[in-house]
């Protein structure tokens, strides 16, 4: 039966909003929907530090006031959408140009916070490690303990912001444990050492001694030799050691006063191995001093080029001594 004229004027005025409200919800939803995959404005990553606890409206607002996102409820709609309103993780974190809702949603729910990079040099000691540590950025706390020299392994490190000084420390030194523990059991047979940390002392004065990978082994090959035959090992950055105590590098050269010094480290004047390493060296040393080349040779000397001439004699060596004073000379000049 149809419906009088009244009621349906009444039921118009009832209906229309209600269709009004309900395409405005669509419509609206349709926005939600559309912009959550819509690429941001941002033409350069952007860092930014979700800290601790953060809602995801925080979060959308600390997006939105960086410039990431161009809508924070977008965002916080998403999120909501998504259900991973509980699972969004704190940490520093960048968004990449044009990163849309969704996208940066996904970063902080990935929680892979951006990466920091230190690289500790071989051949560096106690002192200079921790003067990069203190200046490493996104690092916190202090190092109350300079470490021991040799108990630190160079190497690359990864870290993100807020780790301590103190952990990457001991991640060093687990390193070092984890390198030694790894060569020690392969070394060759009848080395004039024995112990790793007599191991580590004389690799130490190999990553001194050069910085050629191809002469580490054949170095170590000398100084074996000079051991074996009760010789001094007469190592220049022993003495340097003894005069600086491995704070700072020595910025002049050696004097006859630094090679008369009394020192344990001075193996110009004091046979074996100083009693504990003068640096930090690298997988490539400590390989070389357990595995040193077979060699006759029982010196060397600067060659002028950044390597090393080799002598089985003092004669031989004492002409490539004169050879390399009268190099060094001509340079002068």
């Amino acid at each position: 039966m149809a419906l009088a004229a009244p009621y349906r004027r009444a039921l118009i005025w009832i209906l229309v909003p209600v269709v009004i409200i309900a395409a405005a919800c669509v419509g609206g939803w349709v926005y939600f929907v559309q912009d959550f995959d819509s690429p941001g404005a941002q033409s350069e990553p952007v860092t930014l530090i979700v800290l601790p606890g953060s809602s995801a409206w925080e979060i959308a607002e600390a997006l939105y006031t960086a410039g990431v996102i161009a809508d924070p409820n977008v965002f916080a709609v998403g999120v909501w959408r998504s259900g991973a309103g509980s699972a969004l993780k704190a940490g520093e974190f960048q968004f990449p140009p044009h990163v849309t809702p969704r996208q940066a949603m996904n970063i902080v729910r990935a929680g892979k916070a951006l990466q920091y990079r230190l690289t500790i040099p071989e051949g560096l000691t106690s002192a200079e490690i921790v003067r990069l540590l203190e200046s490493a950025e996104a690092l916190d706390g202090v190092v109350a303990e300079i470490p021991p020299e040799g108990a630190l392994l160079p190497e690359t490190y990864q870290y993100r912001r807020g780790d301590s000084r103190t952990d990457m420390i001991d991640r060093m030194q687990a390193g070092m444990h984890s390198l030694i523990a790894e060569l020690w059991p392969n070394r060759a047979e009848n080395l004039p050492f024995e112990t790793p940390e007599q191991a580590l002392v004389l690799a130490s004065i190999v990553e001194k001694e050069t910085a050629l990978a191809a002469e580490r082994r054949q170095v170590a090959g000398v100084f074996v030799n000079r051991l074996r035959k009760g010789m001094h090992l007469q190592s220049d950055p022993t003495v340097i050691f003894a005069v600086t105590g491995g704070t700072a590098p020595l910025e002049r050269p050696l004097s006859k006063a630094d090679l008369a010094l009394d020192s344990p480290f001075n193996t110009y004047r004091h046979k074996g191995l100083p009693p504990r390493p003068i640096a930090h060296p690298g997988r490539d040393s400590l390989a070389a001093v357990l595995n040193p080349e077979p060699t006759d040779a029982l010196y060397f000397v600067a060659d002028g080029s950044g390597g090393h001439v080799f002598a089985d004699t003092l004669a031989a060596h004492n002409k490539n001594v004169a050879r390399w004073r009268k190099l060094q000379k001509e340079r002068a000049k």
